[in-house]
């Protein structure tokens, strides 16, 4: 009862998926992720270890193609509907009979679109045009899809939840854990939204876009976004009253202090000095 996009990007070799389901906190119940490995999605009625069978499949080598055709004759799974992406952009699905109407699936290069319980059958279709016809980053193509699966009508029973997750096409190491994206909105009248909304903060965030976070970050760190966005543009009257506005919040004149001179906000360290 849910639709989603499962994909690698042949440029940087990263691997994701983005979901959205009437059901609550999608992201814990169908996308199975590890960097280097692969990505599958578990949907309708899957058990749910098998998301992780499926992976360690990868992870020894098998090829999707042969773990979904192991799993279409598994008499335990004959009600799933799963996809599987290995980190070379081999890609294989499929939809059990005991998937919910309207159901199926749509395998494209390096990637695959499904669903079940859908609202029309234009969901899939328009989901991988989208993918295929948008530019961009991963985590933008992978969007792109979700949100023409939900315009189309997505989930016949309406919107809850929705996840969107990216990890590197390389093995985890202890310097890099191989997660690139993250995002999770469990339950919301308009979760792909949500998750766009989300995908743009992160973006901020890994930029260091001030001006964006000035207005989209939490009430209590837009003051100093604001004063590292004026400090950026050289308003260094403006950086000054927005740090006086800082100075004011129970606790912060304490942190800004004991930030004088760390090279890790020069920018508040130079307004401070």
């Amino acid at each position: 009862m849910t639709f989603s996009v499962i994909a690698r990007d042949a440029g940087t070799g990263d691997l994701g998926i983005a979901v959205s389901s009437c059901i609550l906190a999608v992201g814990r119940a169908v996308p199975n992720v590890r960097p280097g490995v692969g990505v599958v999605a578990v949907q309708a009625r899957s058990r749910r270890g098998l998301g992780g069978s499926l992976l360690t499949g990868l992870a020894e080598g098998v090829m999707p193609e042969d773990l979904v055709r192991r799993a279409a004759h598994a008499a335990e799974d004959v009600d799933r509907q799963i996809a599987v992406l290995d980190a070379a952009g081999r890609v294989a699905a499929d939809t059990g009979r005991g998937s919910l109407p309207a159901s199926g699936h749509v395998l494209g290069d390096g990637f695959s679109v499904q669903g079940n319980m859908l609202a029309s059958a234009e969901v899939l279709p328009a989901m991988s045009q989208a993918f295929t016809a948008t530019g961009g980053t991963l985590a933008d193509r992978l969007l792109a899809a979700l949100t023409a699966g939900q315009d189309a009508g997505g989930d016949l029973r309406g919107r809850q939840s929705a996840a969107l997750q990216v990890v590197s096409g390389s093995p985890a190491t202890d310097e890099d854990d191989g997660v690139r994206i993250d995002l999770r909105v469990d339950d919301s009248g308009d979760p792909v939204a949500q998750l766009r909304m989300l995908r743009n903060l992160q973006r901020a965030y890994d930029e260091r876009d001030y001006e964006t976070l000035a207005v989209f970050a939490p009430e209590g760190a837009r003051d100093l976004y604001a004063a590292l966005a004026a400090s950026r543009r050289g308003d260094r009257e403006a950086a000054r009253k927005a740090l006086e506005a800082v100075r004011t919040r129970p606790g912060w004149a304490t942190w800004l202090a004991s930030m004088a001179g760390d090279s890790r906000l020069s920018a508040v360290s130079r307004l401070l000095g």
